[in-house]
């Protein structure tokens, strides 16, 4: 049995590629190094149906996104994420991804993050296909 990682969150990126119709995500974690992963249109769809909208207007971005580079997209022993679990707490997220390779992700989001990640996808849904719609 693969055994779950979990990392807190600090602040993320995104980056779409709509040829593969997917997201690469950078997440920038507290006290553990940056690491990639790629998340499928169909999750991305799914996740914007689900998330929490932000209800604070004096909810601030968090700081230090991660720069995503060509490297990033190139590197070969970035996962993707098949599924995706969300529990919601009081003042965070924890998203727990199923991975095509090594043990399963668990970031727990604040709420700054939800909201940045929220806006991101929203952004990019012009650019991917839902392909459930």
């Amino acid at each position: 049995m693969k055994q779950a990682v979990i990392r807190q969150v600090k602040s993320m990126s995104m980056s779409c590629d709509p040829v593969g119709n997917l997201l690469l995500v950078k997440f920038s974690y507290h006290g553990a190094s940056d690491s990639c992963l790629f998340l499928p249109a169909s999750i991305v769809f799914w996740l914007l149906k689900h998330m929490p909208v932000n209800q604070d207007p004096t909810l601030k971005q968090p700081l230090n996104m991660p720069k995503i580079s060509q490297d990033d997209w190139d590197y070969e022993r970035n996962p993707r994420a098949l599924t995706v679990n969300c529990k919601q707490l009081a003042d965070s997220l924890r998203m727990i991804f199923a991975l095509d390779t090594g043990a399963d992700l668990t970031a727990v989001l604040d709420r700054a993050n939800v909201e940045l990640m929220r806006q991101i996808m929203v952004h990019y849904t012009s650019d991917l296909i839902d392909l459930d719609a």
